[in-house]
């Protein structure tokens, strides 16, 4: 289990990195309001240093957070926290997540802005549109550069095997679902902008003592014990402490619906990801290409279906062809006819089990 000494290290570590963001947010901001209106591209290229210096700074700060907060998982866990090397802060700094120089990324608002005018939007509401682009590239690039330096330090720690996803609230289906998925100390960190989940390594200590069994969540996101703003590692436990209309808002009408009904969350949430129409039934209906490729768990149980049907031969093997779409499942409710059909349905569709 991860233990309370654990969980509050990773949430320091968090919130270490979130007063940085805040910093270069707030650093960014004030620059952003002194460009010139009537020259935003001349007035930017004259303000861009500190643009840069505020962004820059900040990374450096993240990264330089990674070895501390190693060893003090290290040390909590009584493991060896000899390092092959130590992280070299300014390596991620000045340069995006995407590998392109960060100053060339900064300068995407102003394009954002200069677009936003010619589609007919007013200078001021083109600034705010530009401006908060601003400020989500600062404070995703400023988190990254604290992820990619945890992602090193890990890999200069033998006794370091991978590490826990801790999600923070609010937060998006797709970090929900990952919420307590443990990876392998060379695993990327999969993170979408203004991600703020974060790293929690785990060790060849734990897993020898049977602790990388993650324990649920005492606590919800709506209803968290004192000041804190506790990590997650338990996505059930998070959807069941949002209030139905968050649920709602963050897993779509049907999607929350269905989840409630007790399926699958990562099923919910990964189906959108292929979404698209199909005739069937007689209908135009919402269907998704996840978990419909040879691989995919639809697939799978269609093709074992079929067969025990005697549909197909029992040796079909790879020239399985699906024949029907998987629905989605906002579809699958306004086809059933019933509370039942509907949960036929979405067993039927792999949504429930």
């Amino acid at each position: 289990m991860i233990d309370a000494e654990l969980r509050a290290i990773a949430l320091d570590q968090y919130r270490r990195q979130q007063v940085l963001v805040r910093r270069a947010t707030n650093r960014v901001q004030a620059v952003w309001r002194q460009i010139n209106r009537s020259d935003i591209s001349g007035s930017w290229e004259q303000l861009s240093p500190l643009l840069m210096a505020a962004v820059v700074d900040a990374q450096t700060e993240a990264a330089q957070l990674a070895d501390p907060y190693l060893d003090d998982v290290l040390a909590a866990e009584g493991a060896d926290a000899t390092a092959a090397g130590r992280v070299a802060p300014g390596a991620f700094a000045g340069i995006a997540s995407d590998g392109r120089p960060l100053l060339s990324l900064l300068y995407q608002p102003v394009i954002d802005w200069k677009v936003r005018m010619a589609a007919g939007q007013s200078m001021e509401d083109a600034f705010r549109g530009s401006l908060s682009s601003a400020l989500r590239i600062t404070a995703t690039q400023v988190a990254d550069a604290g992820r990619g330096a945890t992602a090193a330090g890990m890999a200069g720690r033998r006794t370091i095997q991978g590490y826990v996803r801790v999600v923070q609230p609010p937060a998006c289906g797709r970090c929900i679902i990952l919420a307590g998925k443990e990876y392998g100390w060379n695993k990327g960190f999969q993170r979408h902008p203004k991600c703020d989940c974060i790293h929690l390594p785990t060790t060849l200590i734990a897993h020898h003592q049977h602790r990388d069994r993650i324990g649920a969540d005492q606590f919800s996101p709506t209803t968290r014990p004192g000041s804190g703003s506790p990590g997650f590692i338990d996505p059930r436990a998070y959807f069941n402490g949002l209030s139905r209309a968050e649920q709602d808002r963050v897993f779509g009408d049907a999607g929350a619906r269905a989840i409630r009904e007790g399926a699958d969350m990562g099923q919910i949430v990964n189906a959108r990801r292929g979404m698209y129409t199909a005739d069937a039934y007689g209908r135009r209906v919402a269907a998704t290409r996840e978990g419909a490729t040879r691989r995919g768990a639809f697939y799978r149980q269609e093709r074992r279906r079929d067969i025990a049907r005697g549909r197909v031969p029992a040796n079909i093997g790879r020239a399985y062809r699906l024949t029907t779409p998987r629905l989605m499942p906002e579809e699958i409710f306004r086809l059933a006819e019933s509370r039942e059909e509907a949960l036929t349905m979405l067993r039927r569709f792999g949504y429930l089990t």
